[in-house]
């Protein structure tokens, strides 16, 4: 009696295990919009270390703690850096701009991205450095900009202001509500 009784259970958990795995079916589509429901990222990197490249140079360098992907949204899929981001952009003569930042979230649909806290522009080359706590950045037209107050450190100046515009490099800089001791070269 005692071995029919094992049987029965054994043949009952079989059965279990295997309809548990004939009605894991779910298609991905099923899965993506499960987890697009609970507002549950798709995927969780942790230690990200990207390196984009065209045609063997290095164009752009992005290090993060943590990525959380949320592309499985319908009307607007994203990109989330919950714990900081560093990005390095590289041009053609090898000069580089970095970008850091304590939070990040990238719209896939329309390429643009927000940074937040502590954010930091600087670009090496010619000693400026762009500090301010929201900044925008347009990737399809390489383009920064924020309406929050800023400070803009070059070799020469410090210029404080609410609302700034540049390209990515901060070589073309439109600046708004701006205070501080600028100095002009008039040999120009």
């Amino acid at each position: 009696m005692r071995k029919k009784i094992s049987y029965k259970l054994l043949n009952i958990a079989t059965i279990f295990i295997v309809a548990m795995f004939f009605s894991c079916g779910n298609e991905i589509k099923d899965v993506e919009d499960f987890l697009a429901e609970k507002n549950l990222p798709i995927g969780i990197v942790k230690n990200v270390n990207l390196i984009h490249t065209d045609s063997g140079r290095i164009q752009t360098k992005l290090i993060a703690p943590v990525m959380y992907d949320f592309s499985n949204r319908k009307n607007h899929p994203y990109i989330e850096f919950p714990e900081g981001i560093e990005i390095t952009t590289f041009d053609k003569n090898k000069d580089s701009v970095i970008l850091l930042a304590d939070y990040s979230i990238s719209f896939n649909k329309t390429n643009i991205s927000e940074v937040k806290h502590n954010v930091q522009v600087i670009n090496p080359a010619d000693g400026t450095k762009l500090s301010t706590n929201q900044l925008f950045w347009d990737a399809n037209e390489h383009f920064i900009y924020t309406e929050n107050a800023f400070r803009l450190i070059t070799k020469s100046d410090t210029i404080n202001g609410v609302g700034f515009e540049s390209n990515e490099d901060l070589t073309k800089v439109n600046m708004k509500s701006v205070s501080g001791t600028v100095y002009i070269n008039e040999n120009n």
